[in-house]
């Protein structure tokens, strides 16, 4: 568990703290030498860079989950460096409100990320399975496990530009359900990974699997929040100018990432491990909570 070996957990938590500061000095120069271009191009350009840097201290350490807080930690100063441009037109309230509750879904996602890792030597299992698969393992981390999420999540944060820079639409109804729909968003994650917690600690056998509170809506609740997060972000960003329409595309990309990878690798991984989670499976949504069927 996350309790065992604090000193040695401690030690490997500020030595990724401190990869990742120098991954952020090296993007910041990256974007220095870019400066007069688009911001949308320097950021791109910087975040390729930090996910590099990462991706080598990954190798040097033999550990893909170095990377696993860059999804959570990467939005915050993209946000920031938007959010600063001298040629910002954006409302002051909509960019408190979009900072703030981008800061509280990352620290919260951080610290989950941080509390089940056990340190340096420990991997996450998708990692480690992609390991047995074949000789080209850290190509395919460089391209499956570090630059795609990156992409992704770039994507996802274009929704944070009209929001934070480019858009001076007045604060308005729109505004009001995206902070709805993000503050909602957050809770359910947490929830759900305080459920799960808890019900990891007081199960009786490793074959159980959790049947409880949201997890009897969804088999994966906390995937739901992660997703209906991106979407509030997006509200802010048409609520700001419509002409930015097209940043739903980060949303819609990161719905089909759960859809389509993330929720059918998990639920094979817990078919393997817990052989009454077909039945799960059949009675229980996938993603959207909903009522349960009661044939299962």
């Amino acid at each position: 568990m996350p309790t065992k070996q604090p000193a040695s957990r401690a030690r490997a938590i500020l030595t990724v703290a401190l990869m990742y500061a120098l991954a952020l000095v090296i993007a910041l120069g990256v974007g220095y030498l870019l400066r007069g271009k688009h911001p949308l191009l320097i950021t791109g350009a910087a975040d390729i860079t930090a996910t590099v840097v990462v991706f080598i201290f990954s190798i040097i350490f033999n550990n893909s989950s170095i990377y696993d807080p860059y999804w959570s930690l990467a939005p915050v100063p993209i946000a920031l460096y938007w959010t600063f441009l001298p040629s910002s037109n954006a409302v002051l309230f909509r960019q408190v409100a979009v900072l703030l509750l981008l800061a509280i879904w990352a620290a919260r996602l951080t610290y989950n990320c941080l509390y089940r890792w056990q340190g340096l030597k420990h991997e996450d299992w998708r990692y480690a399975d992609m390991r047995r698969t074949g000789r080209f393992y850290w190509l395919i981390s460089f391209f499956g496990f570090h630059s795609f999420p990156t992409l992704i999540v770039f994507l996802g944060c274009l929704s944070l530009y009209p929001a934070l820079s480019a858009g001076s639409e007045p604060f308005g109804a729109l505004d009001m359900l995206a902070i709805a729909v993000t503050i909602s968003a957050i809770l359910i994650e947490a929830r759900g990974d305080r459920e799960l917690k808890t019900f990891i600690s007081q199960r009786k056998s490793a074959g159980e699997h959790i049947r409880t509170g949201l997890w009897a809506y969804s088999r994966h609740p906390n995937y739901f929040g992660e997703v209906l997060f991106w979407w509030g972000l997006c509200l802010f960003a048409l609520s700001a100018d419509l002409a930015y329409w097209w940043a739903i595309i980060g949303p819609v990309c990161i719905t089909m990432l759960f859809l389509f990878v993330s929720i059918p690798m998990m639920d094979r991984h817990l078919l393997k491990k817990k052989p009454t989670y077909a039945e799960t499976m059949k009675s229980v949504s996938a993603l959207i909570p909903w009522f349960p069927n009661k044939k299962y």
